[in-house]
């Protein structure tokens, strides 16, 4: 049976007896994997006219919902059994083997036991198959050596024989725009086609997934698990989806991200394309590479650097099943907000105030109605009615036929859909659970909302108050006059947050890392560099620096501080001592020549007592109290560069207030992170301290991402810690820079 837990990465071991010549290199060989998923690969692949079951037996309960699934998806192609010793399999005779077939299939699902599944792939390449999905686990996923042997020699033999393979540890896919669906769970009918393709790094929930879809209306395209991914990976099909006719979105459940920076170029051509991608992403992991030497490591952990690359990106990360299908689809119902403002009908003053509390969560405006609307409302609706946003309509919605107040509810949406000063119209509908003993009411109410969803000028959403499954009949009545509803005030405004802030993320346009490698400087060292060499790398770009002179004896610190306006700042220079302050390698304010003399002395043999590679000491002039930034970046091992800005201070180190960017960025993406963080009233002069010049500080902070990226694969960690603001002056009073001459690959030899 198939595991939840999928191989990290691809380990190019020894090949399988008779695999013949393979590529040498894990690079070469995932090149060769590539070949074998590509989009034009992948659209014959999903979409077979002819399917073979291999292992195929009445008392296998893999095959017995294969079967199933096929006749539920309304596949009514050839379906052959394939079985060594029985003759017959679900009421069908089998053969032997694939080699026996009269004519190639257009996929083989592979049901024997992994000792066999080679053989299995030799069969169908003799019989001209070239897309197989493989269900024995017991490879990768197992994460004992031999499993990872096993699995890199079955990627050897799939570019050997040029197969296509979805898996191991696979249940399949359901491919509802194609009506096929080899899938080794049951799928409860009906099949709801629709535009939403998904992709989970998960078996079991597949079923989860499918049923909660069909009970809130959301129809699919696509619907795959992965498996191990060993040839086929969720980069390959997100590209699949991205340029398939039949999905206007994508929905992923995301156990790792293997492929980062090629998941993030994809992200940027479905943003580019128009069709968001909806994630879940679970694991929440202890940051990786963190370096002892600085902050920025610790802060750009694993989970907040996937959070950071999605939301740049455009990815809508969500925190739940249930969000990722109802925002899915909020997509796909062709009634998604263009704007932040919102009008609200209800016939619950409650759902009102929940409304109201969500909205502001969601950044959503609850705006006044115009006077026009409020007349309108206000000569329709009875006068307990209150004319104002948001508009409860205090059950009219629920008058009884023949009523005087009948159809008021209908009349309030009419107005509100013309108010000129809203974007959308945030519309409750109350459903039958069950078809009641008159459904003309109901059936009027949503013919009128379909008419009116028709002509009006801004999206209607529709939502119900809770996230309670359609009945059948309220799926017929919404499905019969083409409306959409989401699935509870939370998870409603959430997907509608979600969905605003997607929208104003394809605005930017953002441009993601470029693919190409970028050579690292010659003569850099390995590890931390003095203070002196990292002023100057930061300066040479641009880069704003304290003044500062090093010098090598207590006279020459006391000519230093005569240059500058006193009071000085004394610091030990040597790539040997980072923390200087710990061990006595900093003195602070210091002022006469007997104090800069003392100073240099007592400084200088701090460091001397630690290490022995000591370059001399740094003076420069004590500046006055002012807003600190904290500007750093470090290499995530999945994603690469990622700068962090931040406040100081407290601000950095209790409440880890930070904005994080994948490199390369610009002045303007810097503007939009100290706008995010939590403290950015600081910045704009709060409780009496000078405004920040914000266009100077992303400007500056800007060149100190360009600095860093300047390093290329050999940047480990550039931080600049404090950035002094103040007004429009901005200057790094502190630099550490740790670089490693090895050469960094953040694409790993797997995906």
């Amino acid at each position: 049976m198939p595991q939840s837990t999928r191989s990290a990465t691809l380990d190019a071991g020894p090949a399988g007896p008779g695999a013949g010549p393979d590529p040498t290199t894990a690079a070469e060989l995932a090149a060769a994997r590539r070949r074998l998923a590509t989009p034009e690969r992948l659209r014959s692949f999903f979409a077979p006219r002819s399917v073979a079951l291999v292992g195929a037996s009445d008392s296998s309960g893999w095959g017995q919902f294969i079967v199933a699934s096929l006749a539920t998806s309304g596949f009514t192609g050839p379906l052959r059994p394939v079985h060594p010793t029985r003759p017959t399999a679900f009421d069908r005779p089998t053969v032997p083997s694939l080699r026996d077939l009269d004519e190639p299939v257009d996929l083989a699902y592979v049901l024997a036991p992994t000792r066999a599944v080679e053989g299995v792939l030799e069969d169908a390449a003799a019989a001209g198959i070239r897309n197989a999905i493989v269900l024995a686990s017991g490879y990768g996923d197992g994460g004992g050596e031999q499993g990872r042997e096993a699995e890199a020699s079955l990627v050897r033999r799939a570019v050997e024989l040029d197969i296509t393979l979805l898996g191991p540890n696979c249940l399949g896919y359901v491919n509802a725009a194609a009506s096929v669906a080899p899938f080794g769970l049951g799928i409860v009918p009906p099949l709801r086609r629709g535009p939403l393709g998904i992709v989970l790094q998960s078996g079991a929930l597949t079923s989860n997934v499918l049923a909660f879809a069909r009970a809130h209306q959301v129809g699919i395209s696509l619907l795959t698990s992965m498996g191990n991914e060993a040839v086929i990976t969720t980069a390959d099909v997100v590209e699949h989806l991205i340029s398939d006719d039949d999905t206007e979105v994508i929905g992923l459940f995301l156990e790792s991200v293997r492929d980062a920076p090629r998941f993030v170029q994809l992200a940027a051509r479905a943003l580019e394309r128009g069709k968001p991608i909806v994630a879940l992403k679970v694991g929440r992991t202890e940051a990786g590479q963190r370096t002892a030497l600085a902050h920025t490591g610790a802060l750009a952990g694993d989970d907040a650097v996937v959070d950071a690359a999605f939301r740049q990106f455009g990815v809508i990360r969500v925190g739940s099943l249930e969000q990722l299908l109802i925002t899915s689809g909020l997509f796909t119902s062709g009634q998604v907000p263009k704007g932040r403002r919102v009008g609200v009908v209800t016939a619950s003053g409650g759902a009102c105030d929940i409304i109201a509390d969500r909205s502001t969560d969601e950044g959503v405006r609850i705006v006044d109605f115009a006077e026009s609307t409020t007349a309108k409302l206000k000569a329709a609706l009875p006068p307990f009615a209150a004319a104002h946003n948001p508009l409860d309509v205090t059950g009219i919605v629920l008058a009884e036929r023949g009523s005087a107040q009948a159809g008021l509810g209908d009349v309030a949406l009419e107005a509100v859909v013309d108010d000129p000063g809203i974007d959308f119209v945030f519309n409750m509908l109350a459903l039958p659970a069950a078809e009641p003993p008159d459904p003309s009411i109901i059936e009027r109410r949503m013919a009128q909302i379909a008419t009116t969803t028709q002509r009006s000028p801004v999206p209607i959403v529709n939502f119900s108050a809770t996230c309670s499954d359609l009945s059948p009949f309220a799926q017929s009545l919404l499905d019969k006059h083409g409306l959409h509803t989401l699935a509870g005030i939370e998870f409603g405004l959430t997907a509608i947050g979600q969905a605003l802030r997607w929208q104003e993320t394809r605005a930017l346009d953002p441009r993601p890392p470029s693919t190409e490698q970028v050579a690292a400087p010659a003569g850099l060292p390995s590890g931390p560099w003095s203070e002196a060499r990292s002023r100057d790398l930061v300066a040479a770009s641009g880069v704003p620096v304290v003044p500062a002179e090093l010098v090598a004896d207590a006279d020459a610190a006391v000519a230093a501080a005569a240059r500058f306006a006193r009071p000085v700042a004394l610091k030990i220079c040597s790539a040997a001592i980072t923390h200087k302050s710990d061990i006595g390698g900093v003195a602070l304010g210091v002022q006469g020549d007997d104090d800069v003399r003392a100073a240099y002395e007592r400084v200088h043999a701090a460091g001397r007592a630690v290490a022995d590679d000591i370059e001399g000491v740094l003076v420069s002039p004590m500046r006055a109290p002012a807003t600190e930034l904290f500007v750093g970046v470090t290499v995530d091992p999945s994603f690469g560069p990622v700068l962090a800005v931040g406040l100081g201070g407290v601000f950095i180190e209790v409440l880890e207030d930070v904005s994080l960017r994948l490199l390369p960025v610009d002045a303007a993406e810097v503007r939009r992170m100290l706008g995010e963080l939590r403290g950015a009233a600081v910045l704009r002069g709060a409780r009496g301290t000078r405004p920040a010049d914000l266009d100077r500080v992303a400007e500056v902070v800007a060149q100190v991402a360009a600095a860093a990226a300047g390093l290329g694969p050999a940047l480990q960690t550039l931080e600049i810690n404090p950035l002094r603001v103040d007004g429009d002056s901005v200057e790094a009073l502190d630099v550490l820079v740790v670089t490693n001459p090895v050469t960094h690959d953040p694409a790993g030899a797997g995906s």
